[in-house]
This record gives C-alpha cells, sequence and structure tokens, in this order.
C-alpha cells in the first residue's frame, strides 16, 4: 500500500506547520471532499511513517487527533478507518475553511519571493484548470 499512500498524503518538509498537522488537514480534505468515504481503510502507522519518510510517532499523533475529532475509527486487528459518522465538511464554506491554510501558506510564500498577485492569480487558475 506504500505507493497508494505515497499518492494519498504528500508532506512540505519546509513548512512551518508540523507535519502531524499537515497529515490532519489532508485527511480532513479527503474527508470533506468524499475521496476518503466512511469504513475506507487507511494505511498503517507504519506504512505511512515508510512512504513519507517521517517518525511513526507524528502518523500515530495524526491518527489520534483525527479520531478524537471522529474523523477516524480504529478498527481492531484492522487499523484505521474513516468513521461512519465522520463529521462531515459538505458545504460549500466548510470545505473553503479546510482551504484556506493551503492558501495562506501559498500567499506567503508569493510575497516571500515577490511575485506579483496577479501573476501568481494566473498560475492558481492554471494549475486547477490542469488537474480538472
Amino acid at each position: 500500500m506504500t505507493d497508494h499512500t505515497a499518492q494519498l498524503f504528500a508532506i512540505a518538509t519546509g513548512s512551518s506547520e508540523p507535519i502531524y498537522r499537515q497529515l490532519v488537514d489532508q485527511v480532513r480534505r479527503l474527508v470533506a471532499g468524499g475521496q476518503l468515504a466512511a469504513g475506507d481503510s487507511l494505511p498503517s502507522v507504519r506504512e505511512v511513517a515508510q512512504a513519507l519518510a517521517v517518525n511513526p510517532m507524528t502518523v500515530s499523533k495524526a491518527y489520534g487527533l483525527l479520531e478524537m475529532e471522529g474523523v477516524l475509527a480504529r478498527r481492531r486487528g484492522l487499523g484505521m478507518a474513516v468513521a461512519e459518522r465522520a463529521p462531515a465538511a459538505r458545504n460549500g464554506e466548510q470545505r473553503l475553511s479546510l482551504l484556506r491554510p493551503t492558501l495562506e501558506r501559498a500567499a506567503r510564500e508569493a510575497r516571500e519571493l515577490e511575485l506579483d498577485p496577479a501573476t501568481v492569480l494566473s498560475l492558481f487558475t492554471d494549475i486547477l484548470k490542469e488537474q480538472a
């Protein structure tokens, strides 16, 4: 499942945001966007740690926080899965709130690189079209 793990999660090692927080936010977005549905299994802590070259305790911390929030549920002997009653973020406003931290980081990086806002928006629009 390591190939799938690498596709499921991506971390920004140079980010000021802790790795566990990046993982938590990514799982929230995947659940909110419907890419992960109730009952879907997540890769084990060990698989994620190996695929991303991070400490297993970091992954465990992320999974633990998501379990406390009710997003994930621990299944004895089977690992973690999306909870049957995971908090849904289905409306547009809730989904936008999940995207906001990512866009804030991108905006901060654009300012640090002294990029023109119109150029950055154009690039973002191009990326959105490529992903469609």
